[in-house]
């Protein structure tokens, strides 16, 4: 994209946020929402907050991130505790946990909002989600979440662009989702089993992975997905003894590496039919 779109996308952006009287902003950490955060700072000043929610679901690593960038920001920030864990509809991870968690979020912070100063909700969702299966679209549809991204035309790259242009030092972070979501779906979501996730990643992090999955399956099998390219290294010993026994020792009782490499979304493959159909995308692409 050259420099006068992106200008131009970042000045709609600007004035898609400063027409709200005021703003919480729902900051994962990831640069989709820190792009919000950073927007809504810029045309909002005190009348923009950052919301960040803390569960065992959000690994220790990522909420560190989300107070940084807020500090960095100069954004007012909360962080506040949620729930999802409480509810049956979530742990049972039939396909559309996504939709009762963001349900939890959007619930929480609308409830805030007037403690919050703030009177809508943003998220950071762009034009590329629009083509995913996004289940929390749902619930950020029945309570009246607003989109700036999309309204102002923004694609991932686009969003990217505009943070290296910000100096987000977060530019190219890769994508980090919630540790539920290494959990297959018919897998129970448990607070141990997130923990064991986080700690499992670690290690791969330690070993210079830094976009990787470790995927939980049935019968407490770590599917390890890396760039396709660091797959030969992690298969060797003897970085493969030890990264197996270090896994087993965490409580997975199989260790396996998808030789297809990281792939995102990939459990994404495994929702049925029917729960895909009943969380379709609520929106679609608007007209740039």
């Amino acid at each position: 994209m050259s420099d006068a779109n992106l200008l131009l996308k970042r000045d709609r952006l600007l004035a898609i946020l400063g027409d709200m009287p005021s703003v919480a902003v729902a900051l994962s950490g990831g640069i989709d929402s820190t792009v919000v955060a950073k927007a809504a700072h810029l045309a909002l000043g005190e009348r923009a907050v950052a919301v960040t929610a803390d569960s065992p679901s959000v690994a220790r690593r990522e909420l560190n991130e989300a107070c940084a960038v807020a500090r960095l920001i100069g954004i007012r920030h909360v962080v506040v505790p949620t729930r999802e864990f409480d509810n049956p509809d979530y742990a049972k991870n039939d396909g559309s946990r996504c939709y009762h968690c963001k349900t939890e979020l959007y619930s929480t912070v609308k409830w805030l909002l007037p403690e919050l100063g703030a009177a809508l909700m943003a998220s950071g969702a762009n034009l590329d989600d629009l083509g995913d299966y996004r289940p929390g679209l749902a619930a950020a549809a029945e309570h009246a979440v607003r989109h700036p991204l999309q309204e102002a035309g923004f694609t991932k790259a686009d969003v990217r662009a505009l943070a290296l242009h910000w100096e987000l030092p977060t530019w190219d972070k890769p994508a980090s989702p919630c540790l539920a979501s290494r959990m297959a779906p018919g897998v129970e979501v448990t607070p141990e089993r997130a923990e064991r996730v986080e700690r499992a990643e670690a290690l791969l992090h330690a070993l210079g992975a830094r976009e990787c999955r470790v995927r939980y399956h049935e019968g407490d099998v770590a599917r390890i997905e890396v760039p396709v390219e660091q797959v030969p290294r992690l298969a060797a010993d003897p970085v493969r003894t030890e990264l197996a026994r270090a896994l087993r020792a965490l409580g997975f009782k199989f260790v396996a590496l998808d030789l297809d490499g990281f792939r995102s979304g990939s459990l994404n493959e495994l929702v049925p039919l029917g729960v895909r159909g009943a969380f379709g995308t609520p929106q679609t692409r608007p007209e740039i």
